[in-house]
């Protein structure tokens, strides 16, 4: 392996968990709750658990699609 092989193995393994860690963060903040679960009522308690259900489907859906898009 060349230097300009490691370097670029290193840059797409660095840009793959900063890439990673923004998508999480970012649909964390879109299907967070503002309030705690006391302070819900039922129903914004069964909507914020269809949204983290959401939330979990969304990011295995973008690791398959960067899965898939390295090939």
């Amino acid at each position: 392996m060349n230097a300009n092989q490691l370097i670029n193995m290193i840059t797409r393994m660095f840009v793959r968990k900063v890439v990673n860690k923004g998508l999480n963060a970012g649909i964390d903040r879109v299907s967070g709750g503002g309030k705690s679960r006391d302070q819900m009522t039922d129903a914004e308690r069964s909507q914020a658990r269809k949204g983290k259900q959401a939330a979990r489907t969304a990011r295995k859906a973008a690791r398959i699609t960067r899965r898939v898009g390295k090939f």
